[in-house]
């Protein structure tokens, strides 16, 4: 059996149906090094409408085709989007919605900070996710600061 992530289903389906299996389990590897994370407060009804009041469906996937070939290097994604992509040159992810869990977490804010690249995480956070937001810092040991005004350019680009 082969998971490039290993969430808690995972491990429980090993658990139960697997006998003495052989693990290498990369997550405990990954890391959230170089990368600065911060969170914004918003209500759910305003990230929608922002979604749809700025990119109709075409407009969504020219600009994802635009990502892929590299025209393009910001991608702003929800789960829709966030798993089987694999682009390197990403520097600033933009969580539209929270992850639940801080595996997903590490998974999509990860792709930011690759290969020793700085990179920065921004979260859009409802108050429905203050407690995620707070299980995944304790989790993963780590601090998402409330986003200030502005935000340097040098904490994500070299």
């Amino acid at each position: 059996m082969f998971s490039a992530t290993f969430p808690v289903t995972v491990k429980d389906f090993k658990d139960r149906y697997l006998q003495k299996p052989y693990i290498i389990n990369l997550m405990d590897e990954l890391t959230l090094k170089g990368i600065t994370q911060y969170y914004a407060f918003v209500e759910e009804r305003q990230k929608v409408h922002c979604l749809n009041t700025l990119f109709s469906k075409d407009h969504r996937n020219r600009v994802f085709h635009d990502f892929r070939n590299g025209a393009c290097r910001n991608l702003v994604c929800t789960d829709l989007f966030t798993r089987g992509i694999d682009i390197q040159a990403v520097n600033v992810v933009i969580n539209f919605d929270f992850p639940k869990n801080s595996e997903t977490y590490l998974h999509r804010v990860g792709r930011s900070g690759r290969f020793g690249h700085l990179g920065l995480a921004v979260n859009l956070i409802t108050y429905e996710d203050r407690f995620n937001l707070y299980r995944i810092e304790q989790e993963l040991g780590t601090e998402i600061k409330q986003i200030p005004p502005h935000i340097d350019q040098a904490i994500y680009c070299r």
